[in-house]
């Protein structure tokens, strides 16, 4: 039999006029002590009272069942109900056990009567805790699970709660009929006119008060039960901020990478915080504005990943930077912050629905790093609580830590790869020298020894000996020469004299400088194709022609002489020109493009090149192409295929000088008019 009524239902319908009170477990249970107390301290050979205690589980039973083994011995009338789990079954013992099913409304409830000749008390509740039922929350003994019900030492309150309690027992255990009609006959009888309960009052009896005591008593356990569940969700709220600064702090340590610190970050913080939209960017401080690139979002909220965010017309972003520390508005409707500026903040606050705002800056030693925002865009503000501002403090100050070792790990790794490239470079420089300076010293030597030792030496092999030394002398120059314009150049110390000039001349003045160098028998054919009257270029000529003379150089050095070259010019748009270089002669392999124009590069190795050279035509070439603000690169389908060199000059523009020489005129008008 099971009955899914409540007993303080039934007991509120008796008597209309009561009304319940919340009580804490712990209220509850010292209560139910102080009534067995009662009992056991009360002189029981004529009282022999009427107890009725129910238990929600056999777990809670256990913990109490020495205590009515004493109860027990006291009377015969003492009834104890649970809802059985292992061992607790309807048996008559010392004193009358009940099981009652689990889904009788007994297994929510908590229920005490206890009727003597000189007294009556009664504890009538069930719980309004409401706990997921779980095996975890069923095996957990919170004292913060809540109860509501009835506490009265009213005798007729008691008997009526008695009387249905005694029914739900015969329920469950009929064999019990006679000795429970016995009860209700000893302590039950004087049940009042319902004509007159409007006149009872639950908990202010006229005739019997409760012990002023035992209620400043629960007074006091109420109050310190409010205290301790205060105290508990502080400590609750606090253990989860602080697992999530653990959290963020762990997952950013794993990561080297910024976009993948700040990504977790916004991630993270955005989700424990349960903003609507949390943002991460990075911004320096004479930053105008910022990319947005990182960015939280709760469902149906507006994104602007991708968006820029203003800065320099941001008086919040001005004010961060001004106190170095994070900043709240509640409600951005009424903030005078935002009411005094201009309308650009107030669009942005509408397009983005932004109601409440936090704003906390990501800084490394007083240096701004980025920044981070927290917007709420429900329509009730909030209010930013000092411990969340502190929380996102710290966290902000975790990500700034570890954007300086991702970025020191990064600048690590790129001073490696640079020292990389200096030993490279400093190895090629001591082969090529090597190379390059003792191969011509060598023949020069054995050509001057040979001239001065040998006086009867025909006038025809003294020849071969001079041109020989000299050949080299005018290659251990060039080197020497080489050296000292890279030096110049990526030092600073040349001086640029930029002049509208005539590329057809300087390219016919490039290739002269090649034909009058170069042995016309194994010259490769070398085409111009630059078409007449072509606009005039902003460089220095001189250095405009050590170019083309470099790069025809370089494609005459790995042309075979039944090759050819081809040098073509085409307008890239109205203020760029693009001079290309091409040659059907040795190629190069397309992953060393890009390193065909490092100094000292030479794509045999140093010392088993059939072609000479220093290594550093190419790389002077770039320097002097950079200087201009221009562009200089390679292609190249592979090994046999020849290669082309392109580079971008800049057109000479006419109006730039009629507009400085009529700033000249007008300078000079002015002086002329104040003499």
């Amino acid at each position: 039999m099971s009955n899914t009524n409540s007993v303080v239902t039934e007991l509120l319908t008796a008597f209309p006029q009561g009304c319940t009170q919340m009580y804490f477990k712990s209220s509850l249970t010292a209560l139910s002590h102080a009534m067995e107390d009662q009992v056991l301290a009360s002189d029981t050979e004529d009282e022999q009272p009427l107890i009725i205690a129910s238990f929600q589980k056999e777990r809670f039973y256990r913990q109490e069942a020495h205590r009515y083994g004493r109860i027990g011995t006291l009377s015969p009338h003492v009834y104890v109900l649970a809802a059985p789990e292992t061992e607790f079954s309807s048996i008559s013992d010392v004193y009358e056990k009940v099981a009652f099913t689990e889904d009788d409304a007994l297994s929510h409830e908590w229920h005490l009567v206890i009727i003597g000749k000189n007294y009556a008390t009664c504890l009538i509740c069930r719980e309004k805790t409401h706990l997921p039922k779980t095996q975890a929350s069923e095996m957990a003994m919170d004292n913060s699970r809540r109860f509501e019900g009835i506490w009265t030492f009213d005798r007729q309150v008691s008997q009526k709660a008695a009387e249905i309690l005694l029914h739900r027992i015969a329920g469950y255990r009929p064999e019990l009929k006679k000795k429970i009609n016995q009860a209700l006959k000893l302590y039950c009888q004087s049940i009042p006119d319902k004509s007159n309960v409007h006149q009872f009052d639950v908990f202010d009896s006229p005739m019997i008060n409760p012990d002023p005591f035992v209620q400043r008593l629960i007074t006091y356990l109420q109050a310190g039960q409010y205290k301790l569940i205060k105290a508990n969700r502080f400590l609750s709220v606090k253990e989860k901020k602080e697992r999530l600064l653990n959290s963020v702090t762990d997952a950013i340590r794993r990561s080297l990478n910024p976009q993948e610190i700040l990504q977790v970050a916004v991630d993270k913080l955005g989700e424990g915080m349960g903003v609507c939209r949390c943002l991460i960017y990075r911004c320096q401080e004479t930053d105008l504005n910022a990319k947005i690139n990182h960015e939280f979002l709760n469902d149906k909220i507006k994104s602007i990943k991708g968006k820029t965010w203003p800065l320099k017309n941001n008086p919040l972003f001005q004010e961060v930077l001004d106190v170095r520390e994070s900043i709240s508005i509640d409600d951005v409707t009424i903030d005078s912050r935002i009411q005094d500026h201009s309308s650009a903040l107030s669009k942005l606050i509408t397009s983005c629905s932004i109601i409440s705002w936090l704003m906390v800056p990501i800084l490394y030693q007083g240096k701004l790093l980025g920044m981070m925002e927290l917007h709420h865009c429900d329509a009730i503000p909030i209010t930013w609580k000092p411990e969340d501002i502190a929380l996102v403090d710290a966290i902000a100050t975790q990500v700034g830590v570890a954007l300086i070792q991702a970025e020191s790990y990064a600048n690590l790794e790129n001073l490696n790869e640079q020292l990389e490239a200096l030993d490279r470079t400093r190895s090629n420089l001591v082969a090529i020298t090597g190379h390059e300076l003792r191969t011509p010293l060598s023949t020069i030597q054995v050509c001057l020894e040979s001239l001065a030792n040998e006086p009867e030496m025909s006038e025809e092999l003294r020849q071969v000996m001079l041109t020989t030394a000299l050949h080299d002398a005018e290659r251990m120059r060039k080197l020497v020469q080489d050296f000292l314009t890279l030096s110049q150049l990526e030092g600073g110390t040349v001086e640029w004299n930029s002049e509208p000039l005539s590329l057809e001349e300087c390219i016919d003045l490039s290739l002269s400088h090649i034909r009058s160098r170069q042995d016309q028998s194994v010259i490769p054919t070398i085409k111009n194709l630059v078409i007449d009257e072509l606009p005039l270029v902003q460089a220095d000529g001189e250095w405009l022609v050590e170019v083309l003379t470099k790069l025809l150089d370089n494609a005459c050095k790995f042309t075979d002489g039944s090759g050819q070259i081809t040098i073509q010019v085409q307008e890239i748009d109205e203020d760029t020109l693009q001079i290309t270089i091409a040659d059907n002669g040795r190629g190069i392999e397309p992953e060393k493009l890009d390193q065909v124009f490092d100094r000292f590069y030479q794509e045999e190795g140093a010392l088993r090149r059939s072609a000479g050279g220093t290594g550093l035509g190419l790389a002077i070439c770039r320097q002097i192409v950079k200087n201009w603000g221009g562009k200089i690169w390679a292609q190249s389908e592979g090994k046999n295929l020849g290669s082309k060199f392109h580079f971008t000059l800049p057109k000479f523009d006419a109006s730039s000088i009629n507009t400085n020489r009529n700033k000249k005129n007008s300078h000079l008008s002015s002086q002329e008019s104040l003499k």
